[in-house]
């Protein structure tokens, strides 16, 4: 059986499938593995829009797979050492990935299932699933998730969530800013159609020039330097070949080019042609 089921649509859209229902979606060495080469693979791909991570069955992610990590605790320092940077990069992968990211989380996401929501771009969740940060409740310290969930949340949730290893649900998730939106679980495929009808409208070297951005300011302070960088930063997109096309599609009330015909592309287009 895949471990990682991967579909891809000819408009570019990729799906990542965690296929383990068995035992909630937990990843181990192979998942990890499977993960990272897949996000890096398709990141690369010019013909890739939007990469989708979801999941199999009831749970997103219980996060690490507790018969491997029974197996790691009898490995010497260096090994773990080892293992879990592939974790560390996976995680980094997926966050640092040109192309906008979308979790669409159907069930629990526990552990470093949260830490696979926090690194995506956007997360949709259904009104049923819940989170837990459990770690210390295993002995464990969310280590390598925690860039990216106290980025999401901020440090003093995270004191809370970190300590208790509490369960919430997806409201509570939403007023955190660890999901986007959470809508009914027979809705969410619809939602994120939508979402993903709104990320192809935008230029893809924009998205991900946007991207850069982001990590850029949120590591900086509001100094010279950053408003010069800002300044040259835009200054160079206006005269790119992208910057033109989507001017004149604008201007002539057409689709630009990076706008293929699909069956979403409709609602696309209206997104485009309203900004």
């Amino acid at each position: 059986m895949d471990l990682l089921v991967e579909t891809v649509e000819p408009r570019g859209v990729v799906r990542l499938t965690l296929n383990r229902p068995e035992v909630r979606n937990a990843f181990d060495d192979r998942l990890i593995a499977e993960l990272t080469e897949a996000v890096l693979r398709h990141g690369r791909d010019p013909a890739v829009r939007v990469i989708v991570l979801a999941a199999q069955g009831r749970a997103f992610s219980a996060g690490a797979d507790l018969g491997w990590m029974r197996r790691m605790a009898d490995f010497s320092r260096s090994e773990n050492l080892i293992d879990a940077l592939e974790l560390a990069r996976m995680l980094q992968v997926i966050d640092l990935c040109p192309k906008p990211t979308v979790a669409l989380v159907q069930g629990v996401a526990y552990g470093g299932g949260v830490g696979l929501v926090a690194a995506c771009d956007i997360a949709l969740a259904a009104e049923p699933a819940l989170f837990c940060l459990s770690e210390v409740r295993l002995g464990l310290i969310p280590a390598v998730i925690s860039p990216y969930v106290i980025r999401a949340i901020g440090p003093r949730a995270c004191r809370r969530l970190f300590l208790t290893a509490e369960t919430f649900g997806a409201q509570r998730a939403l007023g955190l800013g660890l999901v986007s939106d959470v809508v009914a679980a027979d809705a969410l495929e619809g939602v994120a159609a939508a979402v993903i009808a709104a990320l192809l409208a935008g230029a893809p070297e924009a998205q991900s020039e946007v991207k850069d951005l982001i990590r850029l300011v949120e590591n900086s302070v509001m100094d010279e330097a950053l408003l010069r960088e800002s300044a040259v930063r835009i200054a160079d997109r206006r005269s790119s070949d992208e910057a033109r096309e989507g001017m004149a599609a604008f201007l002539e009330k057409r689709s630009p080019v990076w706008m293929t015909p699909d069956p979403e592309g409709e609602e696309a287009r209206a997104c485009f042609h309203d900004c």
